[in-house]
């Protein structure tokens, strides 16, 4: 029916035997403004290059400018973000090392900070825990483990847990990591009898006490190959205790390990130390408050592994015993083995939404678009099917193979000035109007795709022929009657 109406000669017939109003634009539907299709893709234009112009396609680690918390000026851990700080400052970079007491201080001031945003990241024994209600992310844990030194002027006499009884043993000023460890260890059941008199000193102090014998041991908690270590044993002519039986002690702390210092180690002629030292071990964590940006977090990691080769394989082969939750963008360095195509070539994009989240969002948006496809196509077929049944209406009123053409041509006579024929014609022109606003309005959503508007102006406008030839013959019709 749809063909014998429209198809079949329409063109011809219509357009050049018939003159017919032009077709009128929907009641209640007002054109767009042309000011407003300028400018809707000069803004789309203008957002896009703000957005291209923002982002950092380079590699370099320009973005990192973070402060990090490490501990006393000359121990490991300055040592270790000084380190850090020139690798970062080679690409641009940033890292400013902030002097404290220790671990405990750390985490403190790290927790305390996490609203005024001044540090970001803070090195930390492992052992030592976060201040009640603190909500800190473990970002790593460097490969290379810290050892437990015991020197004083006759450590080589020392070979059992047992000698320590009455010791003075100096633990390191109040505040820091070694002095809370050490702490745990002597007021642990097994040592608890030992009756280990503590003290509390800076590093430098600790060691003059130590070297005039004022105390028995200084106890540091420091990397094996450290500067303070290897002039103590060298210079000051320190001796390094060690324990025969240190597994034991280690095995009742989860955080402990246990290690060898090697005979001669620290001077190979004179043999500093002169046996092999068993010596306790623990790993150092690298924790953060939430202020550093995802970018910041990445690219300091690609520090630590570019300073620690091991440092990705460690995290990702060795268990999380630490307590702290390991933060999302370090546990996705960690599995990839580095940082994503997203995170290394575009981190802005990686600050406002993980590379996973822009996977699901791309997957959205595209079943968003494919169910707004079968949206317009399921809308435009229901338009299509009630202009079908109006042509099929028309067709019963005026006899099947009518086309439009003939209705524009038949002068109204006989049953054709029957009122129920107008009444039925006008029915049928009510429903077209209908279907014209409704055809307009559609074509118009935002579920049409660029473009796809065309085909709802092909159905509009079959639709306003039809209703134009229809209220023709209405007109002929009613002055046909008057004059009968």
């Amino acid at each position: 029916m749809e063909r014998s109406l429209h198809e079949r000669d329409a063109s011809r017939t219509i357009g050049a035997n018939v003159t017919t109003p032009s077709a009128p634009t929907p009641p209640g539907l007002a054109p767009r403004s042309k000011t407003l299709r300028i400018a809707v893709p000069f803004l789309l234009f203008l957002a896009v290059a703000i957005l291209i112009g923002r982002l950092d396609l380079g590699r370099d680690l320009g973005r990192i400018h973070v402060a990090m918390l490490s501990g006393a000026p000359e121990g490991n851990y300055a040592a270790v973000v000084d380190r850090l700080g020139a690798l970062a400052a080679r690409e641009g970079g940033q890292i400013e090392n902030v002097p404290s007491a220790g671990s405990a201080e750390n985490l403190a001031r790290l927790a305390g900070a996490a609203k005024t945003c001044e540090v970001a990241f803070a090195l930390v024994q492992a052992g030592v825990p976060a201040p009640p209600g603190a909500k800190l992310q473990l970002h790593g844990r460097l490969s290379r483990s810290e050892s437990v030194f015991f020197l004083g002027k006759a450590g080589d006499k020392i070979t059992e847990v047992e000698q320590l009884r009455g010791l003075r043993v100096d633990i390191g000023p109040e505040g820091s990591g070694t002095a809370r460890l050490l702490q745990q260890i002597f007021e642990s059941r097994d040592l608890a009898g030992l009756g280990v008199q503590l003290s509390r000193h800076a590093v430098p102090e600790a060691l003059g006490l130590a070297e005039k014998g004022e105390i028995d041991l200084a106890a540091f908690v420091m990397d094996e190959d450290s500067a303070t270590i290897e002039s103590a044993v060298r210079d000051r002519g320190l001796q390094i205790a060690g324990f025969s039986h240190v597994d034991v002690v280690a095995r009742r702390f989860p955080f402990l390990s246990h290690g060898r210092i090697g005979a001669g180690q620290f001077d190979a002629v004179r043999l500093l130390p002169p046996v092999d030292k068993r010596v306790l071990r623990l790993e150092t964590l690298v924790v953060g408050n939430g202020c550093a940006r995802r970018s910041q977090v990445l690219g300091l990691m690609t520090l630590l592994a570019q300073s620690f080769p091991d440092f990705v394989r460690h995290n990702h082969e060795t268990p999380n015993d630490t307590g702290f939750e390991l933060a999302d963008a370090s546990k996705g360095y960690f599995e990839h083995d580095g940082t994503e195509t997203l995170d290394t070539y575009f981190p802005r994009l990686g600050d406002v939404m993980p590379p996973s989240n822009w996977v699901h969002v791309i997957m959205g948006v595209s079943l968003l678009f494919n169910v707004m496809g079968f949206g317009n196509r399921f809308r435009l077929w229901r338009v299509d099917a009630a202009r079908v049944k109006a042509d099929q209406e028309i067709a019963r009123l005026f006899g099947v193979g009518t086309t439009l053409g003939d209705i524009a041509r038949i002068a109204p006579e006989n049953e054709q000035l029957s009122d129920p024929l107008r009444v039925d014609v006008e029915h049928v022109v009510a429903a077209l109007e209908a279907l014209a606003l409704r055809c307009r309005s559609q074509s118009l959503s935002v579920l049409v795709p660029m473009g796809g508007e065309m085909a709802y102006r092909y159905q509009e406008q079959l639709i306003l022929e039809t209703i134009a030839v229809l209220r023709g013959f209405v007109a002929r019709r009613d002055e046909a009657a008057k004059n009968r």
